[in-house]
């Protein structure tokens, strides 16, 4: 029997992704194989999102250099691009490079092998698990200045609403409690298909899907965060309050740089609106320090906005210029390294005191939390505002939600025990 292994690296799409190509993989006969000495087919989900993430990509291919004959190895994600000819010479030891999700592709190249073809239903995960990712809008329209995604993903790509909710039930039918719906620009959904459903009614009908126990959506954009949909947040009891809103800066001058369409003061206004809609909501965002022309005045004002708003949890990441970008045909890259790692060392210990303050106010209360696997001897699973949570039990909890009662914080997590 063949097995298969995926390295996964990036963000939540690449994860669903990977999810619907072991999926596929599993329809036509393989097995997952936990390491790559294992495996007859290496399947390398990649990110060039940052320069920090590529050069992981490309040590990781480096090592697979000397895969031994026989075995397969396919590359996919955003290091895929419409030059492939160039990939290949860089890297000859490697079968395929196929696009993110052109699925078509990866099967087309199997059945060539000899492997059997199978439906696109197949392209789904047929793991049994508490929580899985559901990819709802494929590609950006946005193109931010600094971002790849619009040029390897493409443009924006709504799946029908009948789709994703049949992909949902199937999940929830075995056993899957909570699912995370995906976009690029997820907020977008549905404004390319007939008749315009928004992520609003795809939450509303997801809502009513029995077994299911949470719904999470992201990556959010604040341009295109609206009322119908703050409002179905606050309504639908199974829409998690956790809210993943990237800010990027404070400063409206390098919001404009950055294509964002919006101003500080509206994103401070939208945050308002949701707290006041969807009291107690845990907020993320993400934060980018370094971006060219970003003063000292500049990057006060996103350190302070931080700390205005209070997030629960800050992805913080120095600016690295991606080639084909907007920022890299047009900006220098001018803020000196050093001033970049400073900073983001700034923002990190600022949001360090904030999350330790936020997740100290739990101490003594008692959450629910959605169990999701073992880790080091102990359960660990989330709460509905994506609080990581560690308990002991001997009993079988994987996929249960089981209220713990919080005995010890810390910025990053909580520990307890079983109610």
């Amino acid at each position: 029997m063949p097995h298969y292994h995926i390295w996964t690296i990036g963000c939540q799409m690449n994860k669903a992704d990977s999810q619907r190509i072991g999926g596929y993989l599993e329809h036509i006969g393989y097995r997952p194989a936990p390491a790559v000495g294992e495996a007859d087919i290496v399947v390398l989900n990649s990110c060039v999102v940052r320069q920090s993430a590529e050069d992981r990509v490309t040590n990781k291919l480096a090592a697979l250099g000397s895969l031994g004959r026989g075995k397969l190895l396919v590359v996919t994600g955003c290091l895929v691009d419409s030059h492939s000819e160039a990939l290949r010479r860089r890297f000859p030891r490697v079968d395929l490079f196929f696009a993110p999700q052109d699925y078509a592709a990866l099967a087309g190249f199997l059945a060539s092998r000899g492997a059997a073809p199978a439906p696109d239903a197949a392209f789904q995960s047929t793991a049994i698990a508490p929580t899985a990712l559901v990819s709802i809008i494929r590609g950006c329209d946005n193109f931010c200045s600094y971002c790849i995604v619009p040029y390897r993903r493409g443009r924006e790509r709504s799946r029908p609403l009948a789709e994703v909710v049949a992909e949902v039930a199937a999940l929830a039918s075995r056993g899957t409690k909570e699912v995370t719906l995906l976009g690029q620009n997820v907020d977008s959904y549905g404004h390319d298909l007939d008749g315009r459903p928004g992520l609003a009614d795809l939450l509303r009908e997801v809502n009513r899907i029995e077994g299911l126990a949470r719904i999470r959506f992201l990556t959010s954009h604040p341009k295109d965060m609206d009322g119908r949909l703050i409002a179905a947040m606050a309504r639908l009891e199974k829409v998690c309050p956790s809210l993943s809103l990237p800010l990027q800066a404070g400063d409206n001058d390098i919001l404009r740089a950055m294509r964002r369409g919006y101003s500080a003061e509206q994103y401070v206004d939208l945050v308002a609106d949701i707290r006041r809609s969807v009291p107690g909501i845990a907020l993320s965002t993400d934060v980018i320090v370094g971006f060219p022309g970003e003063g000292e005045a500049q990057f006060r004002r996103t350190y302070d906005l931080l700390r205005e708003i209070r997030f629960d949890v800050v992805h913080i990441a120095c600016y690295s210029p991606r080639p084909g970008t907007i920022a890299a045909r047009r900006l220098e890259d001018d803020v000196p390294p050093s001033q970049k790692v400073s900073r983001r060392r700034a923002v990190e210990e600022l949001q360090e005191g904030i999350a330790t303050a936020i997740n100290a106010a739990l101490l003594g209360q008692t959450v629910e939390v959605l169990v999701e696997g073992r880790r080091k001897g102990k359960w660990w699973g989330r709460t509905a505002t994506d609080k990581l949570v560690f308990f002991e039990d001997e009993a079988d909890r994987l996929g249960q939600l089981v209220a713990v009662g919080v005995e010890r914080t810390s910025p990053w997590s909580l520990q307890g025990t079983v109610g």
